[in-house]
């Protein structure tokens, strides 16, 4: 630990919490398969270190949302508990105790993430966030500015485009804001945390933080898992994987992920498609902030993601009318969002190549899945300003709550952890990382040609169009 000066902590395994109201004799001793049948979303029930709460009607109140809680019903929880919650929250878990798990047991792996959870803790790593967000929130404020000025001030189309151009790489910054924002605190203001969502979020680029915080969250709990993770289902354009060909449920967006004639078709090509749709993903992001607001039963502060979204809404489409021509405005569009476009690339190499698996993640292989579903991009010092904190995607997903200048300094201890478990440990550069990508891709799309669907059955101009070679 002398790289670092984090001193030793040992993990919390003695943070059984007692009872509010009982004697240690007097203590409920449940079974972990007495446990797994309490998995329903009337019935929900889960372990933090050995303690067994029923959490039911905690679940409409989770402010995480209710998909991580389901998505670990009837399982040990605590690592992915850990993981997300600061210590001051265990308290508030009293309430819903229901006894102790008679058989429980904690795996190598699990006990060493833990101490060195602890020991990050111990450091006050997970509070120091530095003055990075107000730097970045400055830079953005300055490029805002003079993009306005190129847009408004400038006769030129080519300083109209350029100004387009700084529009996309601000929305780029916002959604490292963003990212970091849903995350961990990034003042000691709750309402000042919450203004700086808003704005920088829903105002600023359209895109609710209600929405991409419902959809991340989901997204770290069952990283990587096909049925239970958003960030692979991306039917009809693309699949990672052939297990995506059976048509299965989302219990993210709870329906069906059809295989049929159409995501036949584009998938097929889908190592072709990949970048020119990476171009126009931000129209998919702008849409499912707009269903999920008006959609979601439950959203915090409804009225307020609502009214962000409105000034993007306002703002931008006043901005692109005082364009001289519709072509001009045309490119405007197009320029902003192809600039963005790049974002959404970094989104995907993170996970696309890495290792998939179909159901619920278990909450005792915490550490496994999230090393196993992530991959890490090479790069110097100085060019992590690029990738915003997804170059340590690796931690990230082990430490959610760790402001992203850390992620250099813990990573050695990472990679050691893994290598002591015989864990992947995925890092490549970006380059690398866009080969991987296609190499997945191309290989699911070769597969999708010879997969048959009841409404997309082969004929000899579909083997004429697909013959490989």
């Amino acid at each position: 630990m002398a790289r670092t000066g984090l001193t030793d902590a040992t993990a919390p395994d003695a943070d059984a919490m007692p009872p509010a109201n009982k004697g240690a004799a007097d203590v409920r001793m449940i079974s972990t398969k007495e446990m797994s049948a309490h998995n329903a979303e009337d019935d929900l029930w889960i372990s933090i270190n050995g303690d067994v709460y029923d959490v039911t009607p905690w679940l409409r109140h989770h402010p995480g949302g209710e998909v991580p809680l389901l998505t670990l019903a009837g399982q040990d929880a605590t690592d992915a508990f850990m993981a997300y919650h600061p210590p001051s929250v265990r308290p508030l878990l009293r309430r819903f105790f229901v006894g102790r798990l008679s058989d429980y047991t904690v795996s190598p792996a699990s006990a060493d993430f833990r101490r060195l959870l602890a020991q990050f803790s111990s450091a006050g790593l997970f509070e120091r966030v530095g003055p990075m967000p107000n730097l970045q929130l400055l830079a953005m404020s300055i490029l805002f500015s003079i993009a306005l000025y190129f847009v408004l001030a400038c006769a030129s189309t080519g300083a109209h485009l350029f100004g387009a151009g700084l529009i996309g790489f601000i929305w780029i910054q916002s959604g490292w804001v963003g990212h970091d924002s849903g995350h961990h605190e990034l003042t000691a203001y709750p309402a000042l945390n919450r203004l700086i969502q808003i704005v920088t979020g829903n105002c600023l680029t359209g895109l609710g933080i209600a929405w991409w915080k419902y959809n991340h969250n989901t997204h770290h709990i069952a990283c990587n898992s096909l049925d239970h993770d958003p960030d692979l289902q991306h039917l009809p354009l693309f699949a990672v994987s052939n297990k995506l060909f059976n048509n299965i449920w989302s219990v993210c967006y709870e329906r069906t992920l059809a295989f049929d004639a159409i995501s036949k078709f584009f998938v097929s090509y889908q190592h072709w498609t990949f970048y020119p749709v990476m171009g126009f993903a931000r129209i998919n992001l702008l849409v499912q902030s707009i269903v999920f607001l008006v959609t979601q039963k439950k959203v915090r502060q409804r009225w307020l993601e609502i009214a962000g979204v409105a000034v993007f809404w306002v703002w931008y489409p006043l901005l692109i009318s005082t364009l001289p021509s519709w072509w001009e405005r045309v490119a405007f569009v197009l320029v902003g969002f192809f600039v963005t476009g790049l974002q959404h690339v970094q989104f995907t190499l993170n996970h696309f190549s890495s290792a998939v698996y179909l159901g619920p993640p278990k909450g005792n292989d915490w550490f496994e899945r999230q090393t196993a579903g992530t991959l890490d991009i090479k790069c110097p010092p100085w060019m992590d300003w690029f990738h915003g904190g997804l170059q340590f995607q690796v931690e990230h997903h082990l430490f959610p709550r760790l402001p992203r200048q850390h992620y250099r300094m813990v990573a050695p201890f990472v990679r050691d952890l893994c290598k002591k478990h015989g864990l992947p440990y995925g890092a490549a550069s970006f380059w690398e990382a866009n080969v991987m990508t296609l190499r997945t891709l191309r290989a699911a799309a070769l597969q999708a040609r010879e997969a048959t669907t009841a409404a997309a059955r082969k004929n000899l101009v579909w083997e004429a169009l697909n013959h490989h070679g």
